[in-house]
């Protein structure tokens, strides 16, 4: 039996990557995994406490070895966390794995689906808008180097479902 490509979405947090992520696997059929529940199930603690009691550089440790394996074409729908970009490694092993999709939204948008969230460790700040906009300039040029972009803000997840189906359908020939 031939396996399947991942199709790999990636993106700034609260673009939709785990909520659309799920609906894909469930209408293409393949498995769903979510790289920050894998990377807290390996720690034994959420997010929030590996940044606050062992610090970020850890956490991207984590997320480094996820990504490595998650790298393999496996018939995944994966969805990650906004700062697998930071190190472009992760970039190229999940792109070799299969097909990789950068979903993005405006300013406005990640603010409104972020609003009372207090999961978020790089979002506990006093001026949040300031910190997502710091984060988003940072990230800006990692996240549209990515060949595949899709804006979220005014698509409903079932039309973000159809239009990257169709495009993994189109890759996958």
């Amino acid at each position: 039996m031939l396996t399947r490509q991942n199709l790999v979405l990636v993106g700034f947090m609260a673009t939709g990557k785990s909520t659309v992520g799920r609906r894909l696997a469930k209408r293409l059929e393949l498995r769903f995994l979510d790289l920050d529940t894998r990377i807290e199930a390996r720690a034994g603690k959420p997010i929030a406490r590996i940044f606050a009691e062992d610090g970020e550089p850890a956490f991207r440790a984590l997320e480094r070895q996820a990504a490595i394996e998650a790298g393999v074409p496996n018939g995944l729908v994966i969805a990650t966390g906004g700062g697998i970009v930071l190190n472009p490694d992760n970039l190229r092993d999940l792109a070799r794995g299969g097909l990789v999709v950068c979903l993005s939204a405006t300013l406005e948008t990640i603010m409104r689906r972020t609003a009372g969230d207090t999961t978020r460790p790089l979002l506990q700040h006093p001026d949040r808008r300031a910190r997502v906009e710091q984060l988003l300039q940072q990230r800006a040029a990692l996240y549209a180097a990515i060949p595949h972009q899709l804006a979220t803000d005014d698509l409903t997840p079932e039309a973000i479902v159809e239009r990257i189906a169709a495009l993994y359908a189109a890759e996958s020939r």
